[in-house]
């Protein structure tokens, strides 16, 4: 199967599967893998938080200059560190205590980062249970891009069509406002009705706050104009680096058709895509290079995914399931050939 092609139905195995990742999961959690890290998640919180503690008193001790625009990239690394750890909370990897997790989830992500946590976990749950499945998978759902050629064909006129008949020229540029467009989400889903009251309350009050102590120090510290620039080239990073973190997960793996059914395992096997590399990589891509290991052990605590790895691909080859790994540049390359071929249809002049 090449990557990004279509999975087809398989009921039948499908059900084989779901005991072939029950055999899978005890010999995982026998070896003490699923176990939580405290002490890791302890270090790297204080190492990341102080950093950020201390990036910003740089910020300010600095003062109005044209160099601050260093300074907002070092400070674009550190909010998608920081919301790697997120991340990691809203997955349960950090405390057996849920409480924990959402306390945690709520400052780094609303109040530090200025991103919706609730709403985020909520979405990324329905991503995890059906990666790359049309209809179900809101991470290919989106009016921006097309991740199937049924969806390029849907955008037969105006931007749209433009759009999707140039992304892959357009898919880094794009990734330039990912930041933006998370922050409106987040602010328009706390401003709606779908979550608690009080989850509403509590991030709407954490996430004001950010924004007011984030565009409060800028506005204080620089002039205007440098005010302006500092914002753009902080937001454009941090969305730059969020989605080139999460872009080699899935984009140009095999999209299931809606419809399709399939077991737990070769669903969650199949349309990932893991990235080689060493502990630089690791902490780089906040530990989403094991993106396979990360899918089947959503829980798993981070650094215990390099561990688990050889167990999965054991698996995998005892299961007649491929495991995809590759290069960071590799990876792109794909995303970038899938989306070409997506918009296809649209460039009937150029391709046909």
């Amino acid at each position: 199967m090449t990557q990004g092609d279509k999975v087809d139905s398989g009921t039948g195995t499908g059900r084989r599967r779901g005991s072939d990742f029950s055999v899978l999961s005890r010999t995982v959690s026998e070896a003490g893998l699923l176990k939580k890290r405290p002490g890791h998640y302890a270090a790297r919180i204080a190492i990341t938080l102080s950093l950020l503690f201390a990036t910003w008193t740089v910020f300010v001790l600095i003062g109005p200059s044209w160099w601050q625009m260093l300074t907002a990239a070092a400070l674009a690394v550190l909010f998608t560190q920081t919301a790697f750890i997120g991340h990691d909370a809203g997955h349960r990897q950090i405390s057996d205590d849920q409480r924990v997790n959402t306390l945690i989830g709520w400052i780094l992500g609303d109040l530090l980062v200025g991103l919706g946590f609730g709403w985020w976990v909520s979405k990324h749950d329905r991503h995890h249970a059906h990666p790359n499945h049309e209809g179900k998978d809101p991470d290919i759902a989106g009016a921006a891009l097309a991740f199937s050629r049924e969806q390029a064909l849907q955008r037969r006129r105006g931007p749209a069509r433009w759009l999707a008949r140039s992304q892959a020229w357009l898919f880094f540029p794009m990734l330039l406002l990912e930041a933006f467009h998370l922050h409106v989400a987040s602010v328009r889903e706390i401003a709606g009705n779908r979550l608690p009251t009080r989850v509403r309350i509590v991030e709407g009050t954490l996430m004001a706050l950010h924004f007011i102590g984030y565009l409060g120090i800028i506005l204080i510290t620089l002039t205007p104009l440098q005010a302006l620039c500092f914002v753009l080239v902080h937001q454009g990073l941090f969305g730059l680096y969020m989605g080139c973190s999460f872009a080699p997960n899935h984009k140009g793996m095999p999209v299931m058709e809606e419809g399709t059914k399939t077991g737990f395992l070769p669903r969650q096997v199949l349309t990932s895509r893991n990235i080689r590399g060493g502990p630089l990589t690791d902490l780089a891509l906040g530990g989403l290079n094991y993106q396979i290991e990360h899918h089947l052990f959503p829980t798993m605590p981070r650094p215990n995914l390099r561990r688990v790895q050889p167990l999965v691909r054991e698996a995998c080859e005892r299961y007649g399931l491929s495991y995809y790994e590759t290069s960071l540049l590799r990876s792109y390359t794909e995303v970038l050939q899938h989306l070409h071929r997506v918009g296809g249809p649209l460039r009937p002049e150029l391709e046909y």
